[in-house]
């Protein structure tokens, strides 16, 4: 099945019919055009323009799920209820105001839905504004009645992370770092502190019962699990430690509680491998007595540091009284199970993969996630029993990509998912019939330029030093370009990310691949790079010697894939490019600094410059002058200790309430290189933060890239700015 085929037979009808016929009349315009490719493609608005889905949520009985959508920046809430599952949309908040909606929770009679808006506050205490609205913004719990005809959302209170309790109306949710709830007074509800504690409130979990609250109190260089009962106004510690314990799950009878223990480890630098630690393990504690027993522990060596999978809550307690957990055993993120009473663990899935979105079964005895098994550079879904009983079997196959399973009540699943040319979008896939459905097909654009997107192809690399990259290479349209091409490598961020075979399941590297798109079909031939410390190809790949702070070891891959450009016979060796935002926005900046001679020009979104400054950002307290061999070593695994050798032209781009990377990197590098007579140019976004909440700040920062690239490579400007 060709890939285009593959794409309409997703789309629901009304959009398959305009798919086709969109191919053939993009076909016929094709086969009009000469070489020279004289057609205008689809703009990088239009190839962004579709909805982005995302926290996609089942509601405690199974009967409905709820999901957000982001159309071009305006948020809505859509909900789709059993059996018919017809999407509607809930909620709806006008304008591209840069406010997220998220953390969405329905009530346990699934009448309600609570959700958050508007993101954290800085360390100022302020919370992104990026439209700079004259009133300011906040992040505050909402609810919408679903079983109100018509009903609005409702503002309730400041605050974030809505938990409702598992019976009644009672709610917990936090605010700046404390433990509040709801209660009435004058007609209306009131947030009061659920309770009062020292150190910032987590992972708020109710018993099944409804009677008490488990939660994380993260005390900086630890952390303790409690139990608070309201009833009898008392906060119970579970067997404190100086350690770190995380991920609390209550057993099905609300008797036993089980949790995370991660050992202290002093942190004075990060951004580097860290293959052993010391052995992380798994505690079942009575709450009655509040005492604990260590039911499991890693083995020294391989998996023995910690690394997460993408849950509510690293630990599942099954209906069968089992503890599902990740466990880089073999060096992937596996599943494995333990009985919670003792006993030896069963591995649930094998393979050089990698789990990632877990969830429990609506039967509470299965598993059901999302890896790249058998297939490296996308997601599919699978299930397993917890008891490792029978081996994990795919539910879904093909060039699709999917993920955040939600399992339904009658055996269906709800799910996020995309491909090469269909963007992300909310899916159903229908026990009765295995039937994939398109939920809400008429949120995406009538006139969406599907048929006109190329089909990236995996690709490899290898490194000087004998290290295996991967890739997906866009080869622009065929027939429509000819002669050597310009070329651009796109560097993802993180590190700990992957790009795909397809539309992203990340919101910024959604738009990523728009903009990877648009150039191809401007003629560019483009490769997205996945390099060493990214996700996806096991823990030594991720956890790659020398990498980041500790040398940057993973510049050879760029290095690699930059030589294997050149010598293609499409591409032009004279006019390779590369752009990337944050971690790559760094490679970027060292491969026109380690690599003048590879590079034509480079765009370089928020990037870090310095690793002592960087790493500064996540670890306030961090002081170079402990360590100085380390901290000499940083300076020389970041791009401004060989800025003099910059010469090419550079964009530079960044919002000035960037949480991750500070401001001060780009102020730093753009002084730098216009004391060298570079040429520099700069789009700066005030209020914005470091992944962009607006939308047209996405679309300046692209259509800024496709104008500079366009001026500096193809036509070779070599002014200042």
């Amino acid at each position: 099945m060709d890939g285009m085929t593959h794409a309409l037979r997703f789309l629901p009808r009304p959009l398959a019919r305009l798919g086709a016929t969109l191919l053939l009349v993009g076909a016929a315009s094709v086969a009009a055009q000469p070489g020279a490719g004289t057609a205008v493609p689809p703009s990088v608005r239009a190839i962004d323009a579709a909805p982005f889905p995302s926290a996609l949520v089942a509601s405690p009985a199974g009967d409905a799920v709820a999901w957000v959508h982001n159309t071009e920046g305006e948020r809505s809430i859509w909900v789709a209820a059993a059996p018919a599952y017809a999407a509607r949309r809930v909620v709806h908040f006008p304008g591209d105001d840069g406010q997220e909606l998220a953390e969405l929770a329905f009530t346990a009679d699934g009448q309600t839905l609570w959700f958050t808006r508007g993101g954290g506050a800085n360390r100022a205490g302020e919370s992104p504004n990026p439209a700079s609205a004259p009133g300011g913004a906040e992040q505050a719990i909402w609810r919408v009645r679903l079983n109100q005809a018509g009903a609005s959302a409702e503002r309730v209170a400041e605050g974030s992370r809505p938990t409702p309790a598992p019976r009644g109306e009672g709610v917990a949710f936090v605010r700046r770092g404390q433990a509040m709830t709801l209660a009435a007074k004058d007609g209306r509800l009131e947030a009061v502190p659920f309770f009062r504690m020292r150190g910032a409130a987590t992972e708020l979990r109710w018993s099944p019962d409804g009677r008490r609250v488990a939660f994380v109190s993260n005390r900086g260089t630890h952390s303790f699990v409690g139990v608070f009962d309201p009833a009898a106004n008392t906060l119970r510690w579970i067997a404190p430690s100086t350690d770190t314990d995380q991920s609390p799950v209550w057993s099905p009878d609300g008797g036993r509680l089980a949790f995370l223990r991660v050992p202290y480890a002093k942190r004075r630098m990060i951004f580097l491998p860290i293959r052993e630690a010391q052995p992380w393990s798994i505690l079942v504690a009575d709450v009655a007595r509040g005492t604990a027993i260590e039911r499991f522990r890693a083995a020294p060596g391989r998996g023995s540091a910690y690394w997460p999978m993408q849950a509510e809550s690293q630990l599942l307690w099954t209906a069968d009284d089992r503890l599902v957990f990740p466990w880089e055993r073999d060096g992937y993120l596996h599943l494995y199970s333990i009985p919670s009473q003792g006993g030896g663990w069963v591995q649930l899935d094998r393979g050089a993969h990698e789990v990632e979105e877990v969830t429990l079964g609506a039967d509470g005895r299965h598993v059901v996630f999302n890896s790249n098994q058998e297939d490296r550079d996308r997601r599919h879904l699978w299930r397993v029993p917890a008891d490792g009983s029978a081996p994990a079997a795919p539910l879904t196959q093909g060039k699709g990509i999917e993920w955040r399973p939600a399992p339904l009540a009658d055996g269906s699943v709800a799910f996020l998912a995309s491909d090469a040319r269909i963007p992300a979008h909310a899916a159903l896939l229908q026990a009765s019939t295995r039937a994939r459905r398109f939920l809400a097909p008429e949120t995406m654009p009538a006139d969406y330029p599907s048929p006109a997107l190329v089909e990236p192809t995996a690709v490899t690399f290898t490194a000087a030093d004998g290290v295996t990259s991967y890739g997906q290479l866009f080869l622009p349209p065929a027939g429509k370009f000819s002669g050597k091409r310009p070329a651009a490598i796109f560097i993802h961020g993180g590190s700990r990310r992957q790009m795909l075979l397809g539309w992203n399941y990340g919101s910024y590297y959604h738009h990523a691949y728009a903009l990877n798109q648009a150039l191809a079909l401007r003629g560019w031939v483009v490769v997205q790079l996945n390099y060493r410390s990214g996700i996806g190809y096991g823990r030594d790949f991720r956890e790659a010697l020398g990498y980041g702070a500790a040398g940057a070891s993973e510049v050879g891959d760029l290095v690699a894939a930059a030589r294997w450009l050149r010598a293609r016979p499409d591409v032009d060796p004279a006019k390779v490019a590369l752009w990337g935002g944050s971690y790559g926005g760094y490679m970027t900046a060292h491969g026109l600094t380690r690599h003048p001679e590879l590079f034509a020009a480079g765009v370089d979104i928020h990037g870090v410059h310095d690793w002592n400054v960087g790493i500064q950002t996540f670890l306030p307290d961090y002081n170079r002058l402990e360590d100085p061999a380390a901290g000499a070593l940083a300076f020389a695994s970041s791009p401004l200790a060989q800025v003099r050798r910059w010469k090419a032209p550079v964009l530079l781009v960044h919002g000035d309430d960037d949480r991750n990377v500070r401001f001060l990197e780009t102020l730093t590098l753009i002084q730098a290189l216009r004391t060298q007579r570079v040429p520099v140019e700069q789009l700066v976004f005030p209020d914005e933060v470091h992944s962009f909440l607006r939308h047209e700040s996405w679309m300046r920062a692209f259509e800024g890239t496709i104008d500079f690239l366009e001026r500096r490579v193809v036509r070779g400007e070599r002014g200042g700015r």
